[in-house]
């Protein structure tokens, strides 16, 4: 198939991620080329070459502007971008578009595209995506969700079509029977409020063990009020790490931390610690109890760093043999890559069925 990705314009996709819908699109391009696809993905100018990407815009949240002007800048990069990319796909030569941007345009212009389109889903509801998807009325067009989770929240808006959950590349997150001699808990993903790190630094305090912190530090006032004050001996942050030093790192814990603040709508971070052989312990939220089930990790009330804590003491209990074959049952990439195959499939089938009735109808009036 000759497919067109559409990713999102913040960060580039390339390694190291920035986070998950980074991590995402980046594998899922990366996999469909293994299996023999035509793929281009339409992203930020840093984006990985090999991926097949055609740039269409900076990455906008690394725009060089002020602080005061920078929102503005970014919403007109974007828009621009957007919709100059759509206009251009009215005469290209893909079978579908799979549009992974967050973006209101992509989803609300779908009806003006010759090809099928595929929106997945990515988030909880917010107000521009919200209002792009309240637009789109292009009858080949499928919605995906990445969890359950999400397309509950979405079901006022759209129908989602097909829950395909996300997947990580089993083969990057190498299983790691033995933790570190060294006891440590490990925390990883953006340092933001909304990812809850104060409320994990807080949890391991009550263990009494080390944490240990990976990940790019995307909200400095907040790293510098509530993170950077607690680091020390006990609480370290190490930076932001590629896949292999990652994996290493979550390989050697006793057990994961993962602290949302809000509905994760799937949890990649949970999947690549349960791939390590790693047990989780996280707040209750969103996709991640349709993740964890009680071999490879316990559940924690959200907000709770006492309960997070108890969470985690139970958590290092448990086998981490359990934990990788949890992984390999839920999160295997090989799965999800196979669901949206499907899915294209169906779209293009439908889009056939679409223009053959078109036909039919014209030749009865003509």
């Amino acid at each position: 198939m000759r497919i067109g990705i559409i990713a999102h314009l913040k960060y580039p996709i390339a390694q190291p991620f920035a986070g998950g819908l980074e991590m995402h699109t980046h594998l899922l391009a990366r996999s469909l080329r293994e299996r023999g696809h035509e793929v281009t993905v339409f992203a930020s100018s840093l984006s990985e070459k090999t991926l097949g990407v055609e740039p269409i815009c900076e990455a906008t949240a690394l725009a060089k502007v002020g602080l005061a002007e920078a929102h503005d800048a970014a919403f007109f990069k974007e828009h621009h971008a957007y919709l100059t990319l759509m206009k251009g796909l009215r005469s290209r030569d893909f079978d579908v578009i799979h549009n992974n941007s967050l973006h209101y345009l992509p989803v609300s212009m779908a009806d003006t595209l010759p090809m099928p389109m595929v929106t997945t889903l990515h988030t909880p509801p917010f107000c521009w995506l919200e209002s792009g998807v309240r637009l789109c009325s292009a009858p080949n067009h499928s919605f995906a969700a990445v969890s359950r989770s999400v397309a509950d929240l979405w079901a006022h808006v759209a129908s989602v079509d097909q829950v395909i959950l996300n997947g990580i590349d089993l083969n990057q997150f190498a299983f790691h029977p033995e933790p570190d001699i060294d006891p440590y808990l490990v925390w990883y993903g953006r340092i933001v409020p909304e990812k809850g790190l104060h409320l994990a630094l807080e949890a391991a305090r009550l263990i009494g063990m080390p944490l240990r912190i990976a990940g790019p530090i995307l909200d400095h006032d907040y790293f510098q009020s509530c993170i950077q004050p607690h680091l020390g001996s006990d609480a370290i942050h190490v930076g932001h790490l590629d896949h292999g030093d990652l994996a290493r790192l979550v390989g050697g814990a006793r057990a994961f931390l993962c602290t949302p603040m809000w509905d994760e709508p799937y949890g990649l971070v949970v999947a690549e610690a349960l791939a390590c052989g790693v047990p989780v312990a996280a707040f209750a939220r969103g996709a991640i109890p349709e993740i964890l089930d009680d071999s490879c990790g316990v559940l924690a009330i959200p907000d709770d760093a006492a309960s997070l804590a108890a969470g985690g003491l139970a958590a290092v209990s448990l086998n981490r043999w359990d934990c990788r074959l949890r992984a390999e049952a839920a999160c295997d990439a090989q799965r999800m890559i196979d669901g949206y195959e499907a899915l294209y499939h169906r779209q293009i089938a439908t889009n056939a069925d679409l223009a053959d009735t078109a036909l039919a109808v014209t030749a009865l009036h003509g």
